[in-house]
């Protein structure tokens, strides 16, 4: 591996571990405030639409199923589940409605 090939993995490396270590480090759990500790508790949900809202406009054969994904995960995440949970719901909802449709 060439130098200049390694100071760049290097820094990608420490740019990348930086933001994820640095907030470990220097804040703890009871010292967030709680406005920020509500805006944390609505990253998953923010992840689910970047997730989630691209292949509802992307159609399979069916319209419908970009509409029977969305309505499953909207429910899912309005029942308070997890962003695992809800993108797994969608995924089993989808994977029955395709078997019978």
């Amino acid at each position: 591996m060439s130098h200049s090939m390694f100071l760049l993995l290097a820094g990608m490396s420490i740019v990348t571990y930086l933001p994820r270590m640095l907030p470990l480090v220097f804040m703890r759990a009871d010292r967030i405030p709680p406005r920020l500790q509500a805006v944390l508790r609505n990253v998953p949900y923010a992840a689910l639409g970047a997730l989630i809202v691209p292949g509802i406009f992307t159609f399979h054969e069916d319209p419908m199923f970009g509409v029977v994904g969305a309505a499953t995960a909207g429910l899912a995440a309005y029942l308070r589940g997890n962003l695992i949970t809800v993108v797994g719901c969608s995924i089993a909802a989808l994977s029955i409605y395709s078997y019978f449709y």
